[in-house]
């Protein structure tokens, strides 16, 4: 699909007074192994081998081609995701952040992530990464139980994890632990020791995602029979809420708690409805421009992703998001900061006045989902807990009353 960018800078019916915040966010899509809970883009690898610079080439291309919509923007954070980046050489990883930096134009102190896993690299493969550029190091433990790391389907055990965290914690000023609750059969003890090693490792900050069953995943087909019931499941987020609270992690977003000044910079524009540029196969974009705001995707299967990218475009997909949909898509965002969001946000970045909102704000705000000043909008504990009810309120049929 070729993009008319002339048409993305005509006349439109949004008004936007300025550009947000951009983003990049590449994809890297092997694994050694497709996990039954994934719903991402990843492709296990059927070959000894990466088509490491083949598909590096392609990145560069797709950059390229994406120029255009992006011209003249700062980009304040890059993150390398997959898949699992971390099996691509730390030569690939300083050739891909090279490229990068030689197309776009990167703030100085931009944040720099990579997803890596256990069991997938050897010692001084994570120096190696943050000598090539990398400057934030996301490891994907999920758990440091043996048995629940191989009912995940995960290739690494409880050693391998702990060992990754160390190498982490000695090459990265900053990293984050991404871990997973409500596993199959897991009980409240066996979450607590999963804790206790997490929290001993001195981590800055931990992603911690509660197991869904989602579809087209091996989980779907043949769901476990032993996941914890929903009342246990509460408790064990508030458990984990609990225990890192009391070594001064804050939880900032639904998902995340971080150590002050550690918070992903990359994340959080995602929660402010800010920009990012997505490459790589099945990469998402959501760009915003003076009286439009977008959404592409590029092509999922990496081979097609690859011929494309030296043909016709890697973009498979690309649409306007309406103005009866943004007041969704912002706050399916937004709502998920604990600190809530400041209402010019709103008006910045969806180009529409905060009428449209006004009658749903006050809704959400009798049924007791959110407070408000008149700067600032944040979820009530009540609305933290009821996420999805509270983003339902600003679909369509009830949001949009301009």
């Amino acid at each position: 699909m070729t993009l008319d960018i002339q048409h993305l800078m005509r006349p439109g019916t949004l008004s936007l007074p300025s550009l947000p915040p951009l983003s990049v966010y590449v994809h890297l899509p092997w694994c050694l192994k497709k996990c039954p809970y994934c719903d991402f883009n990843s492709h296990e690898m059927r070959q000894a081998e990466l088509p490491e610079q083949a598909y590096l080439d392609a990145v560069c291309a797709d950059i390229e081609a994406s120029l255009p919509l992006v011209w003249g923007r700062q980009v304040h954070s890059v993150f390398i995701g997959g898949g699992t980046p971390s099996l691509f050489s730390a030569q690939g990883i300083a050739r891909l952040i090279s490229d990068v930096r030689a197309r776009l134009n990167l703030v100085p102190d931009c944040e720099i992530t990579l997803e890596a896993n256990p069991g997938t690299f050897e010692k001084e493969r994570f120096h190696a990464f943050r000598l090539a550029g990398v400057n934030r190091l996301s490891v994907g433990v999920q758990s440091f139980n043996d048995q629940h790391l191989q009912a995940l389907g995960r290739v690494h055990n409880a050693d391998q994890a702990i060992a990754a965290v160390g190498e982490a914690a000695q090459a990265f000023e900053t990293f984050n632990i991404d871990l997973m609750y409500a596993l199959p059969s897991q009980t409240m003890a066996q979450l607590d020791e999963d804790l206790k090693v997490a929290l001993a490792l001195k981590p800055p900050h931990l992603s911690i995602y509660h197991l869904t069953i989602e579809p087209n995943t091996l989980f779907a087909k043949y769901p476990p029979s032993d996941l914890p019931v929903e009342d246990l499941a509460y408790d064990m987020l508030d458990r984990i809420t609990e225990q890192t609270q009391a070594i001064g992690m804050q939880r900032y977003e639904v998902s995340a708690y971080a150590k002050a000044g550690h918070r992903c910079w990359h994340n959080t524009n995602y929660w402010q409805f800010g920009d990012y540029l997505g490459v790589g196969a099945g990469a998402h974009s959501k760009l915003s421009f003076a009286h439009r705001v977008v959404r592409m995707v590029k092509h999922r299967e990496p081979k097609l992703y690859m011929e494309k990218t030296t043909g016709e475009g890697a973009t498979a997909s690309f649409e306007e998001v309406s103005r009866e949909h943004l007041p969704f898509e912002f706050m399916l965002n937004a709502t998920r900061l604990k600190d809530g969001f400041e209402l010019k946000w709103f008006t910045e970045r969806t180009g529409l006045p905060l009428s449209s909102i006004a009658s749903t704000l006050d809704k959400a705000q009798s049924l007791g989902l959110i407070e408000r000043d008149l700067q600032k909008v944040f979820p009530t504990e009540r609305g933290f807990d009821m996420l999805s009810d509270l983003q339902a309120l600003f679909l369509p049929h009830e949001s949009l009353n301009a």
